[in-house]
Formats: C-alpha cells, sequence, structure tokens
C-alpha cells in the first residue's frame, strides 16, 4: 500500500455528546437551563438527528427527505437538513438552531481518537500518502490545524466542494489523482459501509472502525499499521 485515505467523522475524529454540543450553545447565549431541562432538550435533539456526526434521526420528517439524501452535496444543503431537524425540537430561543449548526463547525466541538495522530504520523514517517475523503458541508480543514494533525494529510476531498458524495467512486477518484496513487494500492478506512465501502468499486482494500466515543476506542486505527505494512517497515532516514 502507498496511500491510505481516511474518512473524517467516527473514524478520526469524534464529535462531542450531544449534551455538551447544546450546553456550550447555552452558555455563548447566557439561556440557563435546569439539568433536568438540559438533558431532556439534548435527548430530543439526539433523537431528532440534529447534531451533524452524532446519531442518524429516529425517524426522518417526510419533508426533509429529499434534501436529507443529497445534504453533503452544497454547504447549503447540510446547513438545511440539520437545522430542519434541529427546529422540530423546542428550545428556549429560535436562534439557538443556528447556533446549534455553527458549534458542531468549531474545533472545539471535536477530539481525534487516541490514537489518530500516532497512526496519521507513521504513515507520514513512511513515505506513505495520506488523504481525508468526507461526506461533510462544511471546511474541516481548520479542526485538523487546531488539533496539531494538519501536518499529516497531504490532500482533503470534501463531498461539498465537489457536490458528490460518498459512495460514488468519483470522490474516491479525486483523492487517488491527488496523491497520485493506483486504486490497488490504496487502502480505505472509515466507519460506513454504505458510504466508505464504495471505495472498493475501484479496487480499493476497504477497512471498518466503529463509530464509537473517544473513550471507547482507544486503539482501533493501529490495525491500519498492519495493513500498510507500516508496523513491520524500518523508517529511512529519507523517510523521516
Amino acid at each position: 500500500m502507498t496511500a491510505v485515505l481516511f474518512d473524517f467523522s467516527g473514524t478520526l475524529f469524534r464529535i462531542e455528546s450531544t449534551e455538551s454540543w447544546l450546553r456550550a450553545v447555552l452558555a455563548d447565549a447566557q439561556i440557563p437551563l435546569s439539568e433536568d431541562e438540559l438533558a431532556e432538550a439534548a435527548r430530543a435533539l439526539e433523537t431528532a438527528g440534529a447534531q451533524p456526526g452524532g446519531a442518524f434521526p429516529a425517524e426522518l420528517p417526510a419533508e426533509l427527505c429529499d434534501v436529507w439524501a443529497v445534504r453533503d452535496e452544497s454547504a447549503e444543503l447540510h446547513r438545511a437538513a440539520y437545522t430542519g431537524l434541529s427546529r422540530r425540537v423546542a428550545l428556549p430561543d429560535p436562534a439557538l438552531h443556528d447556533a446549534l449548526y455553527e458549534r458542531h463547525m468549531d474545533p472545539r466541538a471535536w477530539s481525534p481518537y487516541p490514537d489518530a495522530a500516532r497512526v496519521l504520523r507513521t504513515l507520514r514517517e513512511h513515505g506513505i500518502g495520506v488523504g481525508v475523503v468526507s461526506n461533510i458541508g462544511w471546511d474541516l480543514r481548520p479542526v485538523f490545524r487546531a488539533h496539531g494533525l494538519d501536518a499529516y494529510v497531504d490532500t482533503y476531498v470534501l463531498s461539498y466542494e465537489h457536490g458528490v458524495q460518498k459512495p460514488d467512486p468519483r470522490l474516491f477518484t479525486v483523492a487517488l489523482e491527488a496523491l497520485g496513487a493506483g486504486a490497488a494500492e490504496t487502502l480505505m478506512v472509515g466507519d460506513s459501509r454504505p458510504a466508505d465501502g464504495g471505495a472498493a468499486a475501484l479496487g480499493c482494500r476497504v477497512h471498518f472502525v466503529d463509530h464509537l466515543p473517544v473513550a471507547e476506542r482507544p486503539d482501533a486505527l493501529l490495525a491500519v499499521l498492519d495493513l500498510v505494512g507500516a508496523a513491520r517497515r524500518p523508517v529511512t532516514p529519507t523517510q523521516a
């Protein structure tokens, strides 16, 4: 393997809990809620699927089905889908729905998995190209920079910048071309079989990890180093 493609949410990073998400926005807006009220609102938002990177909607409203299906193809569609879900939940101030959407794009809302830095750094040391291929409606590069991981990524291929979303092979093709890598020598790592599994249509090898809270998945990414041979391959002075 000469290149590895990674998904973003649920693979390299995980969004904060729904309660933490809501708590941060309420604090910024200086709107007090009791702990019981906050917990109830957070549960309702999670059930609605209103947090990008969080749980899927328990039930998708008919009026949002069309936009949901293509939500990652543009920034406008992404915002419309998630704020539409959020507005199904009653909050103390209607402005909080837009504030919640803005919060999820804040680097402080995201945490890298414990082994992400080690894996990305090791791939770089061994001269293996790294790309991030994400279905998303906003620029995630500041998240990588804020957490010190941007230096290990060679290319970002984001669905909203190309108007196409995984599993469409075209998105993976853009990443392969940017890295100058062939599909047969590339590993795709993600948490979604329907989306990330699309790389297999090009001939990429695909490896899946579980979309779990950060504290519950300390070392699942380490398997990537074995799959590409980096765990056994010595680092040469020209690679380091």
